[in-house]
């Protein structure tokens, strides 16, 4: 089993890639803010889990694994975010001015997932989209649900992180 270091943390968080999903804790330094993570300069190239559990959805049924210890690939991942209850600040200025939250759609892999993003209200989401150049979006007030796992329920973040590359985006 892993020891933490005394300068890391663990961070019980969801990461999602076209086909997995992967519930576990991730090992990071006791500074970072984990919900901001992939977006920091230095941000890892794989990211560590402890206690993984990961979800297959390739072929029927979906099928369980486990791994004490998990080393991912970033560049795979489409999606993240911490575990509720567990939350840390938002990543924005609440009274920032010209600034208005935008309702979408998105898919996710086989996960469908509602919630907002912050963008300019001199210009639309397409525009915003098209023009910002992100390897990751935050994404706001977040309702998760996947068809192929309807026990899941669904799953509410105040916060999570997409990779805008690889995400189907929908409005209305």
């Amino acid at each position: 089993m892993y020891t933490l270091a005394s300068d890391e943390k663990k961070a019980l968080v969801m990461a999602y890639t076209p086909t997995l999903l992967i519930r576990g804790e991730v090992v990071v330094k006791e500074s970072i803010r984990v919900s901001i993570w992939l977006r920091m300069d230095g941000a890892p190239e794989y990211m560590h889990f402890v206690n993984a559990q990961v979800l297959n959805f390739i072929g029927s049924p979906v099928r369980p694994m486990a791994y004490d210890e998990l080393y991912f690939p970033v560049t795979q991942l489409i999606g993240f975010h911490l575990v509720p209850p567990v939350t840390e600040p938002l990543d924005y200025d609440a009274s920032e001015a010209n600034r208005v939250m935008e309702s979408v759609t998105m898919a996710v892999g086989s996960f469908s997932m509602k919630g907002k993003v912050r963008i300019s209200s001199q210009i639309n989401f397409g525009t915003s989209l098209a023009t910002s150049r992100i390897a990751w979006m935050s994404i706001y007030d977040a309702d998760i649900s996947n068809p192929l796992l309807p026990q899941m329920g669904h799953l509410t973040v105040p916060m999570l992180l997409v990779r805008p590359s690889q995400v189907l985006f929908g409005m209305g």
